[in-house]
């Protein structure tokens, strides 16, 4: 008789989580789903990028093991690329280190010093893989929230307007808190931190000697002005770990190739863990991401790239105005988050139990696939249940999809009328 394997805690009892259920439902549904969840680009990198990268896989040295910290010519790539705003040129020696996306660089920064009992703050709405990877690392998650516009249920109102309240941060550090995590741009608000902001958070952190995980996947797509926290001061860059992605950069989320930035003291910690975790990243890929940063300037792509975003959320959110429901207007990124709190779900709809269950989002989600055919995220995914209310009536977006895709996803969207 075969005994019962009991798994781990951390993985154990875990309840659906929201891209199964989109994926599912989208999976289940009797007509073709335009799918507007996921933040994965409809689109390919650009020729200069895809063209790097077919070159690269024909090459010995490229199929073969990269170094643990990363090749150096995308190191090398990173320091050219990132030093203008640092303002200092970066050691591609000892300050960089290219992980397996973004994601396993901020695993490896936990793993590199969140100790069981050590306190993590991090901002509601949050990505959620920060909770599993603290809480893998044994580290406790101390939530702060990012306060919605007040007439965010009424009006159009500026990602800016989602406010952090300083003395809620103030008031959440304690002798056991050892890193806050930050994310600008923001997903899932698409916020921008001010530099007001940033500074209030870092001299927070230098006071108290608390490391700074500054999340900035999306620093190629902004829209207002976009400040690096790490370039404050000495003192708040000495705290700093910035996070970078070439999956968000370049359009190949697949790719898995991110980057982490810091000081000596910071990167070596985290190195040693990604060493741990997974040796080294993906080799061909590396030196495609190194040719692709050393060739962006010279192609425009940046400032195109981000005119081309721009241009899809505009494109998308008219929907928003001919149906009057008020949004959130993104100040980065390629999400935007629309109040939903108008649309009324027919009484008596029935839903799953594993959705029944969950708030009011889970349920608009689900409505959207089956009525009209169009997938979104519930943004309470990525909030706590006691603050879950403040985001109910929200759905996010991605607009990173062909024009195509976009104006499709419109047309269904007016089904909504009838449910207003």
């Amino acid at each position: 008789m075969s005994r019962l394997i009991k798994p781990a805690s951390r993985v154990a009892g875990q309840r659906k989580d929201v891209w199964s259920i989109v994926n599912e439902a989208a999976a289940a549904s009797e007509k073709p789903v335009v799918n507007l969840g996921q933040g994965f680009f409809g689109y390919n990198p650009p020729d200069f990028v895809v063209d790097a990268a077919k070159e690269a896989v024909e090459r010995v040295d490229c199929n073969q093991y990269a170094p643990t910290q990363g090749r150096l010519r995308l190191r090398q790539a990173v320091s050219d690329a990132y030093s203008p705003y640092f303002g200092r040129t970066l050691n591609p020696a000892d300050e960089i280190v290219v992980t397996t996306g973004a994601n396993e660089g901020m695993l490896s920064v936990f793993m590199g010093f969140i100790e069981p009992g050590d306190e993590v703050i991090v901002m509601e709405p949050y990505f959620d893989q920060y909770i599993s990877n603290i809480e893998m690392a044994g580290g406790k998650v101390v939530y702060v929230s990012l306060h919605p516009p007040a007439k965010g249920d009424t009006e159009v109102c500026a990602a800016s307007e989602w406010t952090l309240d300083q003395k809620q941060l103030e008031a959440a550090v304690t002798e056991k808190t050892k890193m806050i995590v930050l994310n600008t741009p923001h997903n899932p608000i698409g916020k921008v931190f001010t530099k007001e902001e940033l500074q209030g958070i870092g001299e927070l952190c230098v006071k108290n000697n608390i490391i700074i995980l500054s999340d900035e996947v999306y620093d190629r797509l902004f829209y207002t002005p976009f400040t690096r926290i790490a370039t404050l001061s000495p003192e708040i860059e000495d705290l700093t770990i910035t996070v970078g992605s070439a999956g968000k950069n370049f359009y190949c989320t697949g790719w898995r190739v991110g980057w982490l930035i810091g000081k000596p003291h910071l990167i070596q910690y985290a190195g040693a863990a990604h060493t741990r975790i997974c040796f080294s990243s993906v080799s061909p890929l590396q030196e495609a991401v190194a040719i692709g940063l050393e060739k962006a300037d010279k192609e425009g792509f940046w400032e195109t790239s981000k005119k081309e975003m721009k241009e899809k959320m505009n494109r998308f959110n008219e929907i928003w105005h001919e149906l009057g429901l008020p949004y959130t207007e993104p100040d980065g990124g390629y999400f935007v988050l629309v109040n939903l709190s108008k649309v009324k779900i027919p009484e008596g709809y029935e839903f799953p139990p594993h959705v029944a269950e969950r708030p009011r989002d889970f349920q608009l989600c689900w409505f959207l696939i089956k009525e009209l055919g169009v997938a979104a995220i519930p943004p309470t995914e990525f909030y706590t249940p006691q603050h879950e209310k403040e985001a109910e009536n929200y759905m996010r977006f991605a607009v990173c999809k062909e024009d195509h895709v976009l104006e499709a996803a419109k047309d269904r969207l007016r089904g909504l009328k009838k449910y207003m």
